[in-house]
């Protein structure tokens, strides 16, 4: 582990779709875990909105952790990173907090200081909203991940990335992965029965792409015009249950009903690309919808990124 950290220095940053059902986001945490934590990692800075789907994350890349300020609304008292003796040998090794929440009880130097004497004592904490303490630590994070449109994956050194860099690109990304799966859920629901929400699913940039074994038997021009109205309407759109969405008065199955805007006026730019185009890799038909400017027309450019201009 100690030459895969070595060898990870020489990574800058690395980019991931960020998935927007539930399960697939706290597999791809598996995945990150295995590919990017070294055991002598001791701050690990999580940068994202809320809603972006970083207690997820953080559940699949660290099985097991208590969050001390989950999604149900269950906060832990007292915060055990300030109320357990950090030299104790035998007290745990993982701690876990939410900057943006805890500042609201805790001052933020006090915060910073216990992080740093967890660090010292060889100990792991997980600070989500990483950003909004780095001015008071003076030290970056050993690991920096930030939840966006996209994941970015960093292991900072002292000529950066900073926290705010990577904050700059998710904060103002975030809104197209919202769009996208209150999109993709209209779209479901407007295709009618035999378009179950369990499909595979792929990924594109400022979009989504829905997955079939067959063609599926839905015009895609009617089915663009079904969801602009919906769009058009400014319907709504909250969480339900861990498996529903609420979008104006329909009750929908969704895999991160979390994971939307507020109504479905903020939804820009939408259109569908009017083919099922296929995967030549899987053999299954894609349907996709984009959101915004695109650079070309061609399948082939969706995905092309100006990666020189991410970080600056």
């Amino acid at each position: 582990m100690a030459y895969s950290k070595q060898m990870q220095e020489g990574n800058l940053y690395s980019f991931y779709f960020a998935p927007r059902g539930s399960r697939r986001m706290t597999d791809l945490g598996i995945q990150l875990s295995q590919m990017y934590l070294s055991p002598f990692d001791h701050i690990i800075g999580i940068i994202g909105d809320a809603g972006a789907g970083k207690s997820l994350l953080i559940k699949g890349m660290f099985p097991g952790i208590d969050l001390t300020n989950d999604d149900e609304g269950v906060n832990i008292r007292p915060l055990p990173l300030l109320s357990e003796d950090l030299t104790d040998p035998f007290a745990p090794h993982t701690y876990h907090l939410d900057i943006r929440f805890e500042s609201a009880f805790t001052q933020m130097h006090e915060l910073a200081e216990a992080i740093l004497e967890a660090a010292n004592n060889g100990k792991m904490v997980i600070v989500e909203h990483f950003d909004l303490i780095y001015p008071l630590l003076h030290r970056n994070a050993d690991l920096l991940v930030g939840i966006g449109e996209e994941i970015i994956i960093t292991r900072p050194s002292m000529f950066g990335p900073l926290p705010e860099n990577i904050a700059g690109i998710v904060h103002k990304s975030v809104k197209y992965r919202k769009m996208a799966h209150t999109l993709e859920d209209l779209c479901v629901h407007f295709m009618g029965d035999g378009y179950a929400q369990d499909g595979p699913r792929s990924d594109v940039r400022h979009g989504f792409v829905l997955e079939f074994e067959e063609k599926p038997d839905v015009d895609l021009y009617k089915l663009e015009e079904k969801v602009r109205e919906a769009v058009a309407k400014d319907l709504s759109v909250s969480y339900y249950d861990e498996k529903h969405v609420q979008i104006g008065d329909w009750i929908l199955e969704c895999l991160g009903p979390r994971m939307h805007v507020s109504s479905t006026g903020k939804i820009e730019d939408f259109t569908l690309v009017k083919e099922y185009p296929v995967d030549p890799r899987t053999g299954y038909y894609m349907l996709i919808g984009l959101m915004g400017k695109h650079q070309g027309e061609s399948l082939k450019d969706f995905n092309r990124i100006e990666v020189k201009n991410q970080l600056k």
